[in-house]
Parts: C-alpha cells; structure tokens; sequence
C-alpha cells in the first residue's frame, strides 16, 4: 500500500518568471511527468525545477532556466520570500520520481532576459528526461492562470500579483522630433 499524500513531503522547486522588454514571459507548453498531469487545453507554464540540497534559490533558477530553455542573459529583478505550494493530483501511473512528494512547494525569481532570440533551445533532453517544452511563447503575466493546470492556478496567482510591476514595457519607442 502507498502511504497516503498528505503524509509525503513537499519538494523544494523554484519557478522562473522571465521577462522581455515588451513585460511578457516565457512560457512553454509542457508535458505530463508523473504526477504533474497536464490537463487538455492547460499546457502552458513558466520554466520551473527541483532545487538541490543547500543550493542558493537564484543559482538554482539560472540552472534550471538554462537547463530548459537555453536562456542565460539575464538580469536578476526579484526573488519571492514566501514558499508557495500546490498539491500534486491522485497518480496512479507507473513510477516516477515526483510520485514520492505530495507536490511541490516553490520560490519564484523574476529575470529580464537582455540576450537574442537566438539563445532559446527547447529542444534539448532534461537530464534523463525528454524536452520540457514542445513550444514557447512570450505571452502576459497575468493570463497565466488561465492557461496552466488546476492545482497550479493557485500559485500563478500569487506570481502574476507578486511580479505585476515588471509585467510592463521597459524600453520606450523613440518620439517624433518636435516641430
């Protein structure tokens, strides 16, 4: 018999918040991995992993923001305090490493991405893992709930209201001269 989930602990996990200067994020459409059950019509979600024992919550979110995406010209804009959790859903599926956790509690950084297009690379393994992503997109922060899986909502709330102030355009289009 499986010991009950409200038994099992959290997983610490950072979630990556990545901004371009227009103050939309990365996001991807990801796939199902064990518990983490992506539900038709909510696949997206912003860049997030596991964090290894003692590893410092902005290292861990540069590593798993190259791991996924490429992406590594970034500037740093803010780090939650709190520790945001979610549930994972019943799993009966074959094993997993995420099936030992009842789901997942979180930090969130917020990044400015200062590079090019040509960074982002989607396509590579994660680990022993296939790709996370199939596809990105810069898409509005806070459309985001919306868009990701029920026992995640909770949490993309709490983002797109922590990370609302750099949700905006950073660099102004140039005016016309003055007659």
């Amino acid at each position: 018999m499986t010991e009950p989930s409200s038994n099992l602990p959290y997983r610490p996990n950072i979630g990556i918040a990545l901004f371009n200067t227009e103050g939309l994020v990365f996001a991807g459409r990801g796939r199902s991995a064990g518990p983490e059950i992506v539900e038709p019509g909510f696949d997206w979600q912003l860049p997030q992993g596991g964090i290894d024992p003692d590893e410092d919550i902005v290292a861990a979110a540069h590593r798993e923001l190259a791991e996924e995406t490429g992406a590594t010209s970034v500037s740093l804009l803010s780090v939650t305090q709190d520790w945001w959790a979610y549930d994972f859903p019943p799993y009966a599926g074959p094993p997993h490493k995420l099936a030992a956790f009842r789901g997942q509690r979180q930090r969130w950084v917020a990044f400015r991405f200062e590079g090019s297009a040509a960074e982002f690379d989607i396509s590579k393994p994660n680990g022993d893992e296939p790709a996370e992503f199939s596809e990105w997109a810069w898409l509005p922060l806070a459309g985001m709930p919306a868009r990701v899986v029920s026992f995640k909502r909770e949490t993309y709330r709490k983002v797109a209201l922590a990370f609302s102030p750099f949700a905006v355009p950073t660099a102004c289009p140039p005016t016309e001269p003055l007659a």
